[in-house]
């Protein structure tokens, strides 16, 4: 019988608003315009998106353009009921445009969450935002809001003196999400157009990208637990918890990070730098909190711990200029004329691109009188260490190589002399005796000499 009179109940108001005329005209102008939108929307999207892509030095927002540009049949949507609604104002009453209010409403909150999420680089968690926003503005439109958030409070918990519900909960993750993200955006943004000025060291423009990252964060992570009414002094006990477990079990970790700061500061090292860390010889390519950084030759990336640049011994190569000396020894053969030699490996090297000669020119000198060779050592500046040493040095020899080539001048190898000494045999002949032999006669003083057993 209640199923009966809920159902009479319910049949009165769709065929009221439902099966209204109003409401199918309302539905061909949604239906209609949505059409022409899509339309008009793949005739634009693809030309507008290859100039937004000219957009550089900017990642997050160009994303967001991208993001708007692929969704402008919503706009175009939005525009049109826009139009409709204002046209229907005028002469309509409004329960015989509730639809197209609605879908004005759902539309523009579906554009909104759908371009401003595209932010988050993560594409399921974006989408999972999108969708939480555009739910919960949807439930607001058709007044579904407050019942289900007096439902949430009401599955609650109490805590001693605290009361925790599921409202709470929802609000706390939302509210430090969001203010967590909108924080890392600012950040990010800020660090762009700190990136950008020329006016700062590498070095000052990291520290001050950091810090100003670190300091949105806990204003953010404050203000989302002081809007969710957690009392801050009841942290204390926490904190000091953290201070323990800090002293304990993650002295790394903070020596790490103070040890970051101090090189950030210190300007020791800086993103570019050539260095050399033990074994790793590689490119500053970032400095982050705990760690840095740098890649090699081969491609491999080494996250080296930012402590290590403090306790260790590290060759910059550019610390206080990007100009390298390099050494290269030689010999030739002792038929040569050294003055030729020194002014051929002078004019070789100098020919190379990489070798500056701005800087200073190369020079050569002969060392020594080697056993097999005149020794000489070439010396050449480079301003790109960065780009690989043992490439320019191969280059510079196979140079010197094919300019000895063609003036006929040797390079000799080692030669070595080996004296083969034989034991000689010697007859005796005794007479009345058979002839017998004496012991082999050896020579006296030869490392080569060898006994006959």
């Amino acid at each position: 019988m209640d199923f009966e009179s809920a159902v009479n109940q319910t049949l009165p108001w769709i065929q009221s608003v439902l099966l209204n005329e109003w409401t199918v005209y309302q539905g061909a102008i949604v239906i209609a315009g949505y059409l022409v939108a899509t339309l008009l929307a793949r005739r634009i999207e693809p030309s507008l998106e290859r100039n937004a892509r000219k957009i550089k030095g900017n990642p997050d927002l160009l994303r967001v353009v991208i993001a708007f540009l692929r969704r402008l049949r919503w706009l175009f949507l939005i525009v049109w009921l826009g139009i409709s609604q204002a046209m229907l104002v005028r002469h309509v009453l409004p329960a015989h445009r509730w639809m197209i209010s609605v879908a004005l409403i759902l539309s523009a909150a579906w554009l909104a969450a759908a371009v401003l999420t595209r932010i988050i680089r993560n594409k399921p968690l974006s989408r999972v935002a999108a969708v939480a926003i555009w739910v919960y503005i949807a439930l607001y439109v058709v007044g579904l809001d407050d019942p289900i958030l007096s439902g949430l409070d009401n599955a609650s918990i109490n805590l001693g003196a605290t009361r925790l519900s599921l409202l709470i909960v929802l609000k706390g993750i939302v509210l430090t999400t969001t203010l967590v993200w909108l924080a890392s955006l600012v950040a990010n943004v800020s660090s762009n157009w700190i990136q950008r000025s020329s006016d700062l060291s590498p070095s000052f423009k990291v520290l001050i990208s950091k810090l100003i990252k670190i300091g949105l964060i806990i204003l953010a992570g404050v203000m989302a637990l002081t809007a969710t009414g957690v009392d801050l002094t009841a942290l204390t006990v926490f904190s000091g918890a953290v201070g323990v477990g800090i002293g304990f079990g993650l002295q790394k970790v903070v020596s790490n990070f103070i040890s970051g700061i101090i090189i950030l500061l210190d300007k020791s090292i800086k993103p570019g730098d050539t260095i050399t860390l033990g074994e790793t010889f590689g490119s500053v390519r970032d400095l982050r909190s705990r760690f840095v950084s740098v890649i090699t030759r081969d491609g491999k990336e080494y996250l080296i711990p930012n402590e290590d640049f403090i306790s260790q011994k590290v060759v910059n190569w550019s610390f206080s200029s990007d100009y390298v000396r390099l050494d290269i020894e030689f010999g030739t053969s002792y038929d040569s004329d050294p003055h030729e030699v020194v002014g051929l490996a002078i004019e070789t090297a100098s020919s190379i691109p990489r070798v500056k000669n701005e800087h200073s020119a190369p020079v050569c000198w002969m060392v020594g009188f080697g056993a097999s060779s005149l020794d000489f050592k070439l010396r050449f500046w480079i301003s790109d260490p960065s780009n690989g040493l043992t490439n320019i040095r191969g280059e510079v020899l196979m140079a010197l190589w094919d300019a000895f080539k063609d003036a006929d001048i040797a390079i000799p190898f080692p030669h070595r002399e080996i004296i083969m000494k034989t034991p000689v045999e010697v007859i005796v002949k005794t007479p009345g005796r058979k002839t017998g032999r004496t012991a082999p006669k050896n020579t006296r003083g030869g490392a080569g000499d060898e006994k006959e057993p």
